[in-house]
């Protein structure tokens, strides 16, 4: 392969594709980690996704809507799949997925119980690079569900490396390498090391195969894999016609159908002998009448069986798509692979200039970790409703029960998922914070993301946004004008011009959803906001999202902060398209009024009343009663600091250009002086003529940022602990129904089940709102300047500005990941992660202890975790300034 002159090839290639459906985005890592146990398989009549379609299922039964399987790659639609398979000789069962435990079967609800790390990739999948352990011993299924059954909810997961089976170093790294010769040629490299003292056999498999899309409609065409050489398949698709498909050595080609395995599921007659267990009754079982005798069917594997001395590697490769004449050689494809991992280093030597080496890594991997977690995600919700015309009809309890409702939403496209195994479909507010990590290093994808969920397909007619598969009426947060703004200033900042087409369209969009939340979300009709548990799971004293017995509501900070918020978000980009459409000002101007009034709400004053307490200096949320009682839950918690969020600045001369917004600050200063003077406004000009709106003035700024700054409160060695730690001592209860509920400080895992499932919002650090929190510190010092000045930690007598402690909260949050004498924090001290051969692979979890740091829930939920990735170039390289 010639040299490519080109500086930075990745750079020129996102130039020239600026979209998700151009050329280098047809295929990709878009396979998921785990179909089965999705709502999206579940035809039950209880909607128990789990049980319905158990992972003893998912090697024999045929999938509906998508396919799964190790480190894959697939075409944007999903239809044909390249993975791979191994089998150590000791497994009861071919590994061809990943192995986690169910929601029931987990002490903390569900989770993956492997090891693998995202290591490499580039935003167009011309290069991608993964690492999986894979044990020597026998994977111990039945040891990890037996152990964490039995583990009550105050001690740790039990996890892979609990069970010794990384102990002595055996085991094997499968090194898996996607590297593209043109958008439609893929090349695939395995490399695989024996870790342990002894030599150690292992069968490799490299796999192709179609998703299966004939079994659901009479008139579908099978598509059909059929041998054509030693080692070479060809592939033919209607869609995609003629590709050819081989692996290096002329391997033995095992071929099957892709149909399920009826007898051993249900104890009924196959509609084929060969069927997709079939390699596993080959492998695992001897039965090599399992599979086709002649060189045909609908999935296909190269058997590669190899022996490995202590520390040797061996390398298989495979290409889909490549000109067969010559065939390709080994030299040729490692010089691709070359090719295409310095390409990658002259990308991310871009993104960081002169950012130190470990820091660095932690921002490749988490970047890498984001780019892996795509998934091709179909889902057409009245067909799963009403069933197939070929397969039996669902139960008529389906059609109202879950997402009944959701008759429209359509999807087939390429999604950002928060990671391919624990949460193996989109949600809403999650998707909303990976954009902003993917306008990083590819603003088109970012832009498609969140113009995708604002579109027919998926947007309710009534303007709800779906949240995500399980409930897709669910409310989460409205954050995404905030994430269109933000995708929409880092873009600029890259590429030097706005997008006002994307911006404007999602404006517009959102006018939508923002109408439906003031319609649907304000029950007492008094700008205070409800929505349930919006994301934060068991934050609260009860279920926010289940109806209260007693008729009483929950008036909240949070869910009124966040209504706040979009109306700022949505002015700020009502003020952008107004420069050249003077008719965005009249609803810019609209998003002010919208605004004041909220804030005058949230700032009422009275105890037990309004959802600021003068006597605490802090938000809570209100318990409306029916007999018109208010209670406030004085749960100090993440809650009551998320009215911070809710704050903009505006330019002197921005605002010169804006008349009807000023006279309409006019109006109200004259006509409502006291609404006017409850919030931090326009009024008074800051730095360099600066304003400002915010839902807290100086005064409540003062008295908030006391209690987030302490360290016996909020203030973490990691960052902002969700829930106040003071409530160790004093827990905060509640009568209600004859009952006592309480809420104590639980800085890791949830020890009550509230929300159910992985419930685990009372006290740990969450990147997301770390996130938000830091750039609300950086708008308000925009505004109040340096000689605003704060104690940091509070009671220190150390005063720094409010970008100091932005600043200060960003070095915390990335400490979880760097390494410091040996460790890095999230491992939580376990020794195997230290180890030479593991230290520089890392996780992004998706919470971590308030107190010592450790990475807690779903290991790979690089989606928002990956926002570490932006933490690294503010840190490092920018300053934020509204600009980027």
């Amino acid at each position: 392969m010639a040299p490519d002159t080109n500086p930075n090839p990745e750079a020129a290639r996102l130039d020239e594709n600026r979209s998700p459906h151009a050329p280098w985005h047809r295929w990709g890592p878009y396979l998921s980690d785990r179909q089965w146990g999705t709502v999206r398989e579940d035809y039950s009549a209880d909607g128990s996704a789990w049980d319905y379609f158990p992972h003893d299922h998912a090697r024999s039964r045929a999938y509906r809507w998508g396919e799964d399987g190790l480190f894959g790659f697939c075409d944007r639609h999903g239809l044909l799949c390249l993975s791979f398979a191994l089998w150590n000789g000791k497994d009861p069962i071919l590994k061809e997925r990943l192995f986690g435990l169910t929601n029931a079967q987990g002490n903390h609800g569900e989770d993956v119980k492997e090891c693998y790390f995202h290591e490499d990739g580039l935003p167009s999948h011309a290069y991608m690079r993964a690492l999986y352990k894979y044990p020597q011993a026998a994977f111990p299924y039945d040891e990890l569900v037996e152990v964490n059954g039995k583990r009550p909810v105050d001690e740790p997961e039990y996890e892979l490396a609990d069970t010794g089976v990384f102990d002595e170093e055996r085991y094997f790294d499968v090194e898996v390498e996607y590297a593209k010769q043109s958008p439609d040629a893929i090349a695939m490299r395995l490399t695989v090391t024996n870790r342990g003292p002894d030599t150690a056999e292992l069968v490799v498999m490299p796999h192709l195969w179609f998703r299966n899309t004939w079994s659901w409609s009479e008139d579908a065409p099978r598509p059909k894999l059929r041998q054509t050489e030693p080692g070479t398949v060809k592939a033919e698709h209607p869609r995609y016609g003629a590709m050819t498909w081989w692996c290096e050595g002329e391997p033995t080609l095992l071929f099957t159908e892709n149909e399920s395995n009826a007898e051993r599921l249900f104890g009924e007659p196959n509609a084929t002998p060969y069927v997709k267990d079939a390699f596993h009754a080959t492998v695992v079982d001897g039965d090599e009448t399992a599979v086709c005798p002649d060189g045909e069917g609908t999935k296909v594997a190269a058997l590669i069986r190899v022996s490995l001395k202590p520390g040797e590697s061996q390398r298989v490769r495979a290409t889909l798509g490549f000109a067969m004449e010559p065939a390709p050689k080994a030299d040729d494809l490692d010089a691709l692979f070359a090719t295409r991992k310095k390409e990658a280093d002259a990308f991310y030597a871009a993104l960081g200039p002169h950012v130190p080496e470990d820091p660095a890594r932690v921002q490749r991997s988490a970047v890498a970790g984001l780019l892996w977690s795509k998934q091709h995600y179909r889902f057409v919700v009245h067909r799963w409703l009403d069933g197939d015309p070929t397969a039996p009809p669902p139960p008529a309890s389906r059609l109202k029960g879950r997402d009944s409702d959701w008759r429209h939403l359509h999807a087939d496209d390429v999604l950002s998922v928060p990671d391919k195994w624990e949460f193996s479909w989109f949600a809403a507010w999650d998707l909303a914070f990976q954009s902003v990590a993917y306008a990083l290093v590819d603003p088109a994808f970012g832009k498609f993301q969140l113009t995708r969920l604002v579109e027919e397909a998926y947007l309710h007619p009534n303007g709800q946004m779906p949240a995500y598969e399980w409930a897709f009426g669910d409310a989460n947060p409205p954050v995404h004008a905030w994430a269109a703004w933000r995708v929409y200033t880092i873009d600029r900042r890259i590429t030097g011009v706005g997008d006002r087409e994307f911006l404007e369209r999602m404006f517009l969009k959102l006018l939508l959803n923002f109408t439906w939340w003031v319609n649907q979300k304000d029950q007492g009709g008094n700008n205070v906001f409800e929505g349930g548990f919006l994301g934060l799971d068991n934050i609260g004293v009860f279920d926010r999202n289940a109806a209260l017995s007693d008729g009483s509501f929950v008036e909240q900070a949070d869910g009124t902060s966040w209504m706040a918020m979009y109306c700022l978000d949505m002015f700020t980009i009502a003020v952008e398209l107004a420069e050249s459409d003077a008719a965005y000002e009249d609803l810019a101007a609209k998003f002010l009024d919208h605004f004041l009034y909220i804030a005058e709400a949230m700032n009422k004053l009275g105890s037990g009343t309004g959802l600021w307490d003068e006597d605490d200096g802090f938000f809570y949320d209100v318990l409306a009663r029916p007999d018109g009682a208010h209670t406030q839950l004085r749960i100090r918690s993440i809650v009551g600091l998320i009215p911070l969020f809710a704050s903009t600045t505006l330019e002197a001369d921005r605002l010169e250009r804006l008349p009807v917004c000023s006279e309409r600050l006019e109006w109200f200063q004259r006509h409502l002086p006291d609404l006017m003077g409850n919030v931090a406004s326009f009024v008074v000009p800051g730095q360099n003529d600066r304003r400002l709106l915010s839902v807290v003035d100086e005064k409540k700024l003062r008295r908030i940022l006391a209690r987030m700054l302490d360290e016996d409160e909020f203030l973490s060695p990691y960052g902002i602990r969700s829930l106040s730690k003071a409530h160790a001592e004093h827990p905060f209860e509640l009568r209600l129904g004859g009952e006592t509920a309480s809420v104590d400080y639980e800085p890791g895992e949830s020890r009550v089940g509230t929300f159910g499932g992985n419930s685990n919002w009372r006290g740990p650090v969450w990147f997301p709102l770390n996130f938000l929190i830091i750039e609300a510190l950086q708008r308000l010092h925009y505004y109040h300047g340096d000689a605003f000045q704060v104690e940091m930690p509070t009671g220190s007598g150390h005063l720094v500005s409010l970008d100091e402690v932005a600043k200060e909260l960003e070095r915390r949050l990335l400490a979880l990941f760097l390494d410091s004498d040996g460790q890095r924090p999230y491992w939580g001290g376990e020794a195997v992660y230290a180890r030479p051969e593991w230290r520089n692979h890392l996780w992004f979890n998706e919470y971590f202890h308030g107190d010592t740091g450790r990475g807690l829930g779903a290991s790979h939920q690089t989606g928002w975790t990956a926002l570490v990735a932006k933490l690294v170039e503010q840190f490092y390289v920018t300053a934020y300034g509204g600009g980027g």
